[in-house]
């Protein structure tokens, strides 16, 4: 389970850097952490064939976190939750590394399409992503937008539709 514990260190040092100095348990016990924890488990259940036990660890998900993630939804390494409360993502998304989630995201399907996301990539509050569209690197989509086209690298959207307010060549988020 090398990804939920890189999961944990990201989430330790998204703390750190804002200032709260919190150890790894104290991480590990904040709120988000077992939605990740389950999400990766079911993962893991899916990848060896046993579907079944999958659908029990998307239900305690939904039941303890109130959130819905796909049992084929593909994230890399560094995966955070903050609050997982109304968080729906769909089996189809792909994401990369780093990306972090805020509560009431929601990253969904239309029409069979779903998104796939790049890497280091920030979804405040509420945000929506939907459809066969790509997310870009480096990218910030801020509280309640909804992006339902191709979202450029190096870049922070907002609003709804969403739209570019501006571009930070090559920062990370």
């Amino acid at each position: 389970m090398r990804a939920l514990k890189s999961d944990i260190y990201r989430k330790q040092k998204i703390f750190l850097d804002e200032g709260y100095q919190v150890s790894i348990l104290r991480t590990f016990l904040s709120d988000g952490t077992s939605a990740n924890l389950l999400y990766r488990l079911t993962s893991f259940l899916v990848k060896y064939s046993m579907s079944p036990l999958a659908i029990i660890t998307i239900w305690f998900n939904r039941v303890i976190n109130g959130c819905v993630i796909g049992a084929k939804a593909s994230f890399g390494h560094g995966l955070v939750i903050m609050h997982p409360v109304g968080v729906v993502i769909n089996s189809k998304v792909v994401g990369g590394e780093n990306i972090v989630l805020e509560s009431g995201v929601v990253i969904g399907d239309e029409k069979g399409k779903a998104p796939i996301l790049g890497n280091n990539i920030f979804i405040g509050a509420g945000a929506k992503i939907v459809g066969g569209i790509t997310i870009g690197d480096n990218v910030k989509i801020g509280a309640n937008a909804v992006v339902v086209k191709d979202v450029p690298s190096n870049v922070t959207v907002v609003g709804i539709p969403a739209k570019i307010i501006n571009k930070d060549q090559g920062k990370k988020c």
